[in-house]
């Protein structure tokens, strides 16, 4: 990797914690240039503090909403008038809501497509205009999630955003190719992040013991922030498409594709176990 990224310009989103931070001091000790943001301004303070110890150069930080447009134009604006175009973007920054439609408000749909669709579109239309017309080439990295390519239970609204990132990352992977810009999707599992354990879970009671058994035994199968960031490095430096962080999402999602009767009998399956786990209490 340090030949890959060593030198490189890198701007990423969500530095603050979990698979961001994880990915910013990776990159920070292989002697990348770091341009991190995230709407948590302690936390990414934190791995600003902690990159530069490692050596890391950090050119450019600030805390902002990806969702907002004119916070990332601005951030982009100020970036680019002080530096050449970035080598590599990575959209990591993300927002999680489980929930039935019956119990999903318009604000769990409006805030998933805002913060994990419209960000990145944000990042994407002010970072790679730039990296077209300087004609280095780079790589555009997008972290969708396992949401994004199978049926997971009560995530509509998730799998929506992340949907829509996959496609939106298939079409430019073709588009960008001929400025041999790379693109890749991210399709991580359970990852050990804050987001597992602060997932809103509509019509839930997040404290009962049921559902807090079942969220442990979510995480008890997580991978390491870590870990997930060597995966998408790796694939990062050989232009690899689909980026898997654990082998069980790419085995369900080969399953899917290769055995669809079969995986539409199992998620109706799972369906019904995770209902039953996670069932909202009746009204009265």
């Amino acid at each position: 990797m340090t030949a890959k990224f060593a030198g490189k310009r890198c701007f990423l989103t969500g530095a603050a914690s979990g698979i961001g931070r994880a990915t910013a001091l990776k990159l920070a000790a292989e002697g990348a240039e770091l341009f991190l943001t995230d709407r948590n301004e302690e936390g990414l303070a934190e791995t600003v503090a902690d990159a530069r110890a490692l050596g890391g150069q950090v050119s450019a930080h600030r805390a902002l909403d990806i969702s907002d447009n004119d916070q990332v134009s601005a951030f982009a604006a100020d970036i680019h008038a002080a530096n050449q175009s970035m080598d590599v973007v990575m959209n990591i920054a993300g927002i999680s809501a489980w929930g039935t439609v019956s119990h999903l408000s318009h604000r769990h749909w409006e805030q998933m497509v805002s913060v994990n669709l419209m960000g990145p579109i944000h990042v994407i239309e002010a970072f790679v205009p730039p990296m077209v017309a300087a004609g280095r080439g780079g790589s555009l990295v997008n972290v969708s999630s396992a949401a994004g390519i199978v049926a997971l239970p009560w995530h509509a609204a998730y799998s929506a955003s992340k949907y829509g990132l996959r496609g939106l990352s298939e079409v430019l992977r073709f588009d960008l190719a001929r400025h041999r810009i790379g693109v890749s999707v991210v399709v991580p599992g359970a990852v050990k992040t804050p987001l597992v354990q602060t997932v809103e879970i509509a019509g839930v009671d997040r404290d009962h013991p049921q559902v807090a058994k079942w969220v442990d035994r979510f995480g008890g199968h997580a991978v390491s922030p870590e870990r997930a960031a060597d995966k998408i490095l790796a694939g990062v430096a050989r232009n690899r498409y689909l980026i898997y962080t654990s082998s069980d999402i790419r085995a369900l999602y080969a399953f899917k594709r290769f055995a669809w009767w079969p995986y539409s009998v199992v998620m109706r399956r799972v369906n019904v176990i995770f209902t039953r786990a996670l069932r909202p209490p009746r009204a009265g």
